[in-house]
């Protein structure tokens, strides 16, 4: 049996006793769908961009009067083609001029002032600064506008906006006293929020800094936004900053900027599109002037990942825009910004609700039920994904197969987003390839990356080996087991799969009966594409492991991926191989952690890989924690309990450096009192400063011999596979892969000087079996 409990992000808990619809797409009422050519895994083929919302769906959002989802984000540029409002309706919008400061000019002889203006919509509260000239601006403009509508053939419906006149600015009255001018300024502002002609004219929205991304409440307050020209470049990844080309060969572009609590964006305007997502971390800087930017009026905002330089059009908006920047930064990104235990990206989560999991059963049915559930998002990550397989068993039809689920939540328009690990396909027959293009055949609202490019990337020996499953980004499940082949498994670990047992297990009482064939026959029963050939008849199956499933990697490893529903093992000959392993879910802040570690990974990967820059690819964006405590649903049997997200990337990766799992492993040893138990996969440790560099070997030596040396007892538990999980036959000396690790192991073990027992004999001479014994799981 298979299994492991360190993970590339871990989570570390310790668990006290205690008990919006989804969005549809149908063929009739829809924008029009535009198709695009872009490159998957080198080959041109053409691709649906993402369907547009149909019209209905644009009217909820138009007649919204509390909140905005956060999928609006993915259409931008169809509420600006449709004239959606970005306000909410029904709420007012209400504004003041709070403060006025008076300055000279660069000819220090005229005095300007600079309104600062209030604003409150419903819940939402923000601070525009303006100069008189800018309502000056507005004010042409809003004339200008009207007298062209005017002219314009109108419906019945439409003459209702331009009823009215626009309120009279008295532009050339510069007599007036600086106290009377800003109440007037007040009283002209909040005559034209009245009209929703003016309200919602896009000069209007620049003056009052607003855009469709405003009032989405999962994204947390109003925050910071604006028109900024972004200078090119940046970027601290490997391969995307050549020799430091961007220090001389840049360009400014036009951008629009968003600043929300946790992070920050900008997108074109024109189209619609977010183009790139910084997330606040501890190396988050705001700084000013020209020494950090090399231009005058400059705002240089960098995290670990990037530096970012904007140019604003004075001096008075650098400081601004620095100073609202940080603000928002150490108020509500201050956990992101602050060191933390471990040296971990997020703090402890309190009185968080979480649920363990060991083995695979209760974890499929859990994920599976939901995936049901998702409204608007689902994010999944994992070092290897199987399309075909099943959450719940024995599977009486397709309806819990896992491309089938995705499937369905796609039409009803949640976002999938799908990262996977991209093999070295000499070394590995996990075959992602097929798993992208099949899940990606299934519905444009499904995207799937791999990574890493390892020729580019410069990497070979490291691998992405994180499952997570992320729902609305307020569940998240995490842990060793993929959604893949010979991962599901119970508390039986049972050998054989013949269908005569009768065996019943969580989640089948639920399973809603096989589909029959469709009128055109396009579809078997089981849901497989025709021309594909799909399991026989589930009505009556009994089979917990169908094709693929049942397996046994020691005898054979997986073949023939794209065929799922044919075994490749005989299961009346050959023994399956058990797999136990554990995992967790967790909600509130601590799935909002994982949430921003997986967009943290995924927008990564869309930045470094050119194929994925397309906009196909959307940007994802971070929710607020402000809202992480509204569930939309908890999976049964969780308590509260004591969590912190821990992780281990590189900038290969993720484009930072964290390994807070490794100092959490060597904290729990170095504090540990009486016992440790160890149950993985593998166990290569012993750092020698040349083959490896973890020191989680040396961390049990030292523990032990400070047992022995106060004279108390300890003891260490090590539980490992029999053999590692690759293909092989050990009575002829097995394959290169279980031959490097067996010796890997032995290494760390008890071969060599620098394995444990040889350090401890050194103190203890034969006294080391009663600290630490090693035992292995047997399997046939």
């Amino acid at each position: 049996m298979y299994g492991r409990v360190n993970l590339d992000s871990a989570v570390a808990a310790a668990g006290s006793g205690g008990g919006c619809s989804a969005m549809s797409a149908p063929p009739e009422g829809v924008l029009e769908e535009t198709v695009v050519a872009v490159r998957v895994d080198g080959n041109l083929r053409p691709f649906q961009t993402d369907l547009p919302i149909n019209c209905d769906e644009l009217d909820c959002l138009g007649d919204a009067t509390e909140e905005r989802p956060l999928l609006i984000a993915y259409h931008l540029k169809d509420l600006r083609d449709s004239n959606v409002p970005p306000f909410l309706k029904g709420v007012p919008i209400t504004c003041s001029v709070v403060n006025t400061e008076r300055h000279t000019t660069r000819s220090k002889v005229r005095i300007c002032t600079l309104y600062s203006v209030r604003l409150t919509h419903g819940e939402f509260s923000w601070t525009v600064k303006r100069k008189f000239k800018h309502f000056q601006e507005l004010h042409r403009d809003l004339q200008t506008h009207r007298m062209f509508m005017s002219l314009l053939p109108r419906s019945a419906n439409q003459r209702e906006p331009l009823l009215g006149e626009i309120p009279t600015l008295h532009a050339a009255d510069r007599t007036r006293r600086t106290s009377s001018k800003q109440k007037h300024l007040e009283q002209y502002l909040n005559s034209l929020l009245e009209m929703s002609f003016c309200r919602n004219y896009h000069h209007m929205l620049e003056f009052l800094d607003v855009s469709p991304l405003s009032f989405i409440k999962d994204l947390g307050p109003k925050g910071l936004e604006g028109s900024i020209l972004k200078r090119s470049g940046g970027h601290r990844i490997q391969g995307l900053n050549c020799f430091g080309h961007h220090q001389f060969c840049y360009r400014w572009s036009r951008r629009w900027l968003v600043v929300k609590d946790s992070f920050l964006l900008y997108m074109k305007p024109e189209a619609g599109v977010v183009s790139f997502v910084l997330l606040f971390d501890p190396e988050f800087r705001v700084q000013v002037g020209r020494s950090y930017t090399a231009t005058k009026y400059g705002v240089c905002i960098q995290n670990f990942a990037r530096t970012l330089i904007i140019k604003c059009s004075s001096y008075r908006q650098a400081q601004w825009w620095s100073h609202e920047i940080q603000r928002l930064a150490k108020e509500g990104g201050r956990e992101f910004v602050s060191p933390h235990r471990f040296d971990a990206f997020v703090p402890i989560r309190e009185n968080t609700l979480a649920k363990w999991y060991v083995n695979g059963s209760g974890y499929f049915a859990d994920v599976g039920q939901a995936l049901e559930d998702a409204k608007e998002e689902i994010f999944i990550t994992d070092w290897w994904l199987s399309p075909e397989v099943f959450m719940k068993r024995p599977a009486n039809g397709d309806h819990w197969r896992l491309d089938q689920i995705l499937k369905r939540k796609a039409e009803q328009g949640v976002k999938v987003c799908v990262l996977l690990f991209k093999e070295v396909e000499l070394a590995l027959g996990i075959n992602s390839d097929y798993s992208k293009r099949t899940l990606m055949s299934l519905h444009p609202n499904i995207k799937v990356m791999r990574h890493p490019d390892h020729v580019s990337s410069v990497v070979v020996l490291w691998a992405h080996h994180e499952k997570l499953v992320v729902i609305d980004q307020s569940v998240a499940f995490m842990g060793g087991l993929d959604l893949a082949y010979g991962r599901w498994d119970d508390h039986c670990y049972r050998l054989t799969d013949t269908g005569c047992d009768g065996s019943e297990t969580q989640g089948a009482e639920t399973q809603p009966k096989a589909q029959e064939p469709g009128p055109n026959g396009s579809e078997h029963q089981n849901g497989a594409p025709e021309g594909e050939e799909g399991p026989q008849d589930l009505r009556d199956n009994r089979k917990l492991w169908l094709g693929k499933d049942y397996s046994n990697f020691i005898v054979r490893d997986w073949v023939q991926l794209d065929r799922p529903f044919e075994d490749f093992i005989d299961r009346n000959k050959t023994p399956r191989m058990p797999w136990r392993d554990v995992a967790a879910v967790v909600h509130g802040k601590a799935a909002r952690d994982l949430a921003r570690h997986f967009i943290q990974r995924w927008n990564f990967t869309k930045i470094f890989k050119s194929k994925y820059k397309h906009h196909f690819y959307p940007c994802l964006l971070p929710k607020s924690h402000s809202t992480a405590e509204e569930l939309p649903f908890r999976v049964p049997g969780s308590q509260r309990a004591r969590v912190q997200i821990l992780r281990s990337v590189d900038r290969w990766s993720a484009g930072t450096c964290e390994s807070s799992i490794l100092k959490a492993y060597i904290d729990t040893i170095d504090n540990s009192q009486h016992y440790i138990y160890i149950e993985n996969q593998f166990f290569i440790s012993c750092a020698d400063g040349r083959s490896v560099q973890n020191g989680i070997g040396d961390a049990i030596v030292k523990r032990i011999l400070r047992a022995h040396s106060e004279n108390k007892p300890y003891r260490v538990f090590v539980v490992l596979p029999l053999l590692p999980g690759f293909e092989g036959d050990i009575t002829t000396g097995g394959g290169n892969a279980i031959q490097a690790i067996l010796h890997f192991t032995y290494r760390t073990m008890c071969r060599g000087d620098q394995s444990i027992v040889a350090r401890l004999k050194v103190k203890m001479q034969d006294r080391w079996r009663e600290f630490i014994s090693f035992s292995g799981l047997l399997c046939v």
